[in-house]
């Protein structure tokens, strides 16, 4: 099962930017066979394949497409997120590098089936390469027929735009990125109302994740049905996996599924090879900052949505971030704390306060001696705080990899707390 490559095929040819190439290997096949459809048809292939979002949050792509298509209004907007701030997440870079073409395909679909002349690709600020070379192919299509007007011979008029980011973690959720492509700053807004009714300039509009974007043209093609029978019967398809940390073979890697496990994804020899150095794996962190942490023991879980999250665990951005034994936990989550308060926007005050006394209570836990009466008690409510009242999703999902570590490793935690409070914080956590 390894070997099925919906989204890494043709990802080897010598020059990715060429066109022409492209077409060569059956790009723009989804497009033609689209143009003969209904767009109602083609979000019912969308809705039957199952296609959950592949930006963080899973939902259902076809959804998503079903209800901007029912709203009234023009013009309706095709926005794609291509901000890729989750640390160690690098597939979408891999896309745009890789198969640029069967992204803007897959965007120009969208445009076909909302009646779109514009898109947007929003481009994570730090990715200067990766613009250079979206501007490439989107000049080459254009140079091909297949971006503009008249796409392809058809009366499709459809082009695109590079927006480029401000290396701003939270426009990765998609309002604050519709706020910062506006020229407004980059926070999240209040919502109802929604984006499918009042998004870009106050129009109807889609957001989707470059890999969900890419995964049209084959969706398109195959049908929705084939495509789902590729992945799990929750959520088709397949999912590009980016591994990273202490792993042997580090890289970008697609898997059908709900047919691999975590364990077969650190050490299977075909994916990441196993630990480096010989050394024991002591956890890894799924699905980005913001995910959780995994210790050895839980590791025989297939990756799949559904799978997942019946065991309390999540895909997320599709990060797996493998460290070994040597790694200090409270260090590791100190790092991923710095993370967030670096990168908050400053919006609410559970995230803007609670982040650096998280991080406070951290750096105080990791010295011998150094855990001030009732930190591990603080460091909880701050926690519960946090995730219940904070404004958006990065202050919500701050503390998960915190919360889950505790949970997996209590006695790191509780070895240097503060002596008279260690047994009610661990019957507490139990």
């Amino acid at each position: 099962m390894l070997g099925v490559r919906i989204l890494t095929e043709g990802a080897d040819a010598p020059d990715p930017l060429s066109a022409e190439g492209y077409l060569a290997r059956g790009g723009y096949a989804a497009l033609r066979k689209a143009l003969d459809m209904a767009p109602a048809d083609i979000v019912s292939e969308v809705k039957e394949a199952k296609l959950l979002g592949r930006g963080g949050a899973a939902y259902p792509a076809g959804s998503k497409w079903e209800q901007l298509l029912g709203i009234s209004g023009a013009p309706k907007h095709i926005v794609c997120n291509a901000d890729e701030g989750e640390p160690g997440t690098f597939k979408d870079r891999f896309i745009m590098e890789r198969t640029p073409y069967r992204l803007i395909e897959g965007m120009t679909i969208a445009g076909l089936v909302f009646g779109s002349v514009t898109g947007y690709i929003y481009v994570r600020g730090e990715y200067r390469s990766v613009q250079r070379k979206l501007l490439a192919a989107l000049g080459n299509a254009r140079a091909a027929g297949l971006l503009g007007r008249g796409i392809l011979g058809s009366g499709l008029d459809f082009d695109i735009a590079i927006v480029s980011g401000a290396g701003a973690y939270v426009c990765g959720e998609n309002s604050a990125l519709l706020n910062s492509t506006q020229g407004l700053a980059g926070r999240p807004r209040i919502k109802p109302p929604h984006l499918a009714e009042v998004g870009l300039f106050g129009k109807p509009t889609l957001v989707n994740n470059v890999e969900s974007f890419a995964n049209i043209p084959p969706i398109i093609t195959m049908g929705g049905r084939a495509f789902l029978e590729a992945g799990h019967p929750e959520s088709g398809g397949t999912k590009l996996v980016c591994l990273s940390g202490h792993v042997e073979r580090p890289g970008v890697y697609e898997i059908p599924l709900g047919s691999v496990t975590l364990r077969d994804a650190v050490f299977d020899p075909a994916l990441g090879g196993g630990i480096r150095g010989g050394r024991r794996l002591k956890f890894v962190h799924l699905g980005g900052q913001s995910g959780p942490i995994v210790p050895a023991d839980r590791l025989d879980t297939p990756y799949s949505y559904a799978d997942l999250r019946k065991a309390g665990l999540a895909v997320g951005s599709g990060a797996v971030v493998v460290m070994d034994e040597t790694v200090q936990l409270l260090d590791y989550l100190a790092a991923v704390s710095r993370f967030f308060v670096r990168e908050s926007c400053g919006k609410c005050t559970p995230c803007r306060d609670g982040n650096p006394a998280a991080l406070g209570i951290l750096r105080d836990l990791s010295r011998p001696g150094g855990g001030a009466p009732g930190a591990l008690e603080t460091l909880r409510s701050l926690s519960d705080v946090m995730t219940g009242a904070s404004f958006c999703g990065l202050g919500r999902t701050a503390t998960v990899a915190l919360r889950s570590a505790w949970k997996a490793f209590p006695e790191e935690f509780e070895r240097n707390a503060d002596p008279p409070r260690r047994a009610a914080s661990s019957r507490a956590n139990a």
